[in-house]
């Protein structure tokens, strides 16, 4: 776990980005308490779904046009 003040975590936020993607988690504190915690997202599972995932699977009626 990383601890930052605040005015450091403004001033550098762009160098902590790779320690995030990594797992670490930041704890951002004001006259050394801690006032937040920051984790990083998990990867996405997929970019892009692929077409026709749903086909056969329901019909449109003629009255939605």
């Amino acid at each position: 776990m990383i601890k930052l003040n605040i005015h450091k975590a403004k001033t550098h936020l762009s160098r902590y980005l790779d320690n995030l993607k990594k797992g670490e988690t930041i704890l951002l504190c004001k006259h050394n308490e801690p006032v937040a915690e920051i984790r990083g997202l998990p990867a996405p599972l997929s970019s892009k779904r692929p077409i026709g995932l749903a086909k056969g699977q329901f019909t449109i009626p003629d009255s939605f046009f």
